[in-house]
């Protein structure tokens, strides 16, 4: 075949590249494919209010990111990536499987007393620990996997991560279409059940694949994990069962949303404070004003990705409750609308990327913080279609989808400016020593952005009787109110970034 050549590579790139590509593919179709459903699960089998169910969305997704911050020190330190990506997708795969058990539905009587499945429900509590601590163990590490496979200075690296970022979307567009369909329409143990047999296929690749990976990835010292510790039990049998055991603060922290903002208040200030000292002290001049930029910027990827992750929550329930869901003929279930998003990163990636490229050749590409104030602006002006859209609709009428869509189109283009260039302004800015600390603290951003997202989906909470349905004309103006402020806001901290533009470019010193 013309595309492939000999000496173990396909398209010019080492053929493990594929494995991997593979392997997040269906892992992402697992995660996204939960995510899509898991909203409407709460909302409608269990009967949750959207308060409650807006935290207990917050505590899963921040701790999901959270969790690689330590999953990458296991792999560092003892298993290496191969070992905890497999063992992970395990965790994953198990986990998906728990959530397709949905016991009894819930009830609610006349005065909106609700009673649920208990033990269902700590199944469901369950199942998303496994799915956390197992996101830990493969999310950060098979990417690390990724940059193992090239030399250093390797001019291909940078399109082989463009290949796997590609595989992160086609499984988080699939994923939407197909769980969402059979969760929504069959019932949810299919649709959740659909998601852990991606896990499976996923786990199946990378397995059979292992060859292709040509020994990368594995343990800084093999011999190490079969050494005794006590009783009988090797590290690596030790390191495992610490894994296992990690599952019980989990499984209660999700349940308890309150408590997780606590620990990453204490876990962020904690963080910030050791780079501010480390800065200050140890650094030279110009790589301490560098850091600095990055500390700035942070709240800014924060806010971006507290607003990108209502997709989940109160985007979800506003598409359910006041769109209708029908565009050229074309009719969807709700859980089916986060499939736009990652369809629009598919489509415009190529066409970002070979933007960048010419305006570099021409030296007018923009800089970091522009590109930071372009991603705000356009998701400002994405919840704009939204609110538009609610006030185009007739009284009673529900929203017509393609303001729904176009809103989206704004959202993507917004993480084309910001997504893959927050990561590279990390490594761009960061000494050698520290960027693994900087990309932690990085992620740490991610996780507060996840659990602000829960508490600004709760300003759209609307209050119902369980199980009944919410009239449209109660819904829009709340949603409306919501989205508008959510417009405002991220358009005023683009031009609040705009102006710390000259600040933040004497601090990078020529980092671009």
């Amino acid at each position: 075949m013309d595309g492939m050549a000999a000496g173990g590579k396909i398209l010019g790139h080492p053929r493990g590249l594929a494995i991997l590509f593979l392997t997040e593919m269906w892992e992402r179709f697992s995660y996204y494919g939960m995510r899509a459903l898991l909203i409407f699960y709460l909302t409608r089998h269990f009967l949750f209010a959207d308060d409650p169910a807006y935290g207990i969305f917050a505590a899963y997704t921040s701790m999901v990111y959270i969790s690689p911050i330590i999953g990458g020190f296991i792999a560092d330190r003892w298993l290496g990536f191969r070992r905890a990506v497999l063992f992970g997708g395990i965790l994953i795969m198990l986990g998906h499987f728990g959530m397709a058990f949905e016991g009894a539905e819930a009830t609610a009587d006349a005065a909106g007393n609700v009673t649920r499945d208990l033990g269902a429900m700590q199944v469901m509590y369950f199942s998303l620990a496994l799915i956390i601590v197992g996101t830990g163990l493969l999310k950060a590490n098979i990417s690390s996997i990724v940059g193992s496979l090239y030399d250093e200075g390797d001019r291909r690296r940078d399109g082989g991560f463009t290949i796997f970022y590609m595989g992160i979307n086609v499984g988080a567009w699939m994923a939407p279409l197909l769980c969402g369909w059979l969760g929504e329409t069959y019932g949810w143990s299919y649709g959740f059940g659909a998601a852990g047999v991606g896990m499976f296929l996923g786990l199946v690749v990378f397995v059979l694949g292992r060859g292709w990976l040509e020994g990368k990835g594995e343990a800084p010292d093999p011999a190490a994990l079969d050494r005794p510790v006590f009783a009988g039990l090797t590290v690596q049998h030790t390191v495992i069962g610490g894994c296992i055991l990690a599952l019980l603060p989990v499984w209660l922290l999700v349940q308890h949303s309150h408590i997780v903002g606590g620990l990453l208040g204490v876990a962020g200030g904690l963080a910030m404070l050791a780079v501010i000292v480390y800065s200050a002290l140890r650094l030279e001049p110009v790589a301490r004003d560098r850091i600095f930029a990055i500390l700035i910027l942070m709240p800014f990827h924060a806010l971006f990705w507290a607003f990108f992750e209502q997709t989940g929550t109160s985007i979800a329930l506003f598409a359910k409750r006041g769109v209708e869901l029908s565009l050229f003929g074309l009719t969807v279930v709700p859980s089916q609308i986060q499939s736009i998003n990652p369809l629009f990163i598919i489509l415009f990636a190529p066409v970002f990327a070979a933007l960048w490229a010419g305006l570099d050749r021409r030296s007018r590409e923009p800089h970091i913080p522009l590109k930071f104030a372009l991603g705000l602006l356009q998701m400002g002006l994405g919840f704009f279609m939204f609110v538009i859209g609610i006030q185009m609709a007739a009284e009673g009428d529900k929203v017509w989808f393609g303001w729904l869509v176009l809103g989206f189109l704004f959202h993507s283009t917004g993480e084309l400016c910001i997504s893959p260039v927050g990561l590279s302004a990390v490594t761009k800015l960061s000494i050698a020593r520290i960027t693994g600390l900087m990309m932690g603290v990085w992620f740490l951003s991610n996780a507060f952005a996840n659990y602000g997202a829960g508490l600004i989906a709760m300003t759209s909470s609307i209050k119902h009787m369980p199980g009944e349905d919410v009239a449209v004309a109660d819904a829009l103006p709340v949603y409306g109110s919501m989205f508008m402020s959510v417009g405002w806001t991220a358009v005023g901290s683009a031009l609040l970034l705009l102006l710390l533009s000259p600040l933040l470019k004497r601090l990078m010193h020529g980092v671009r």
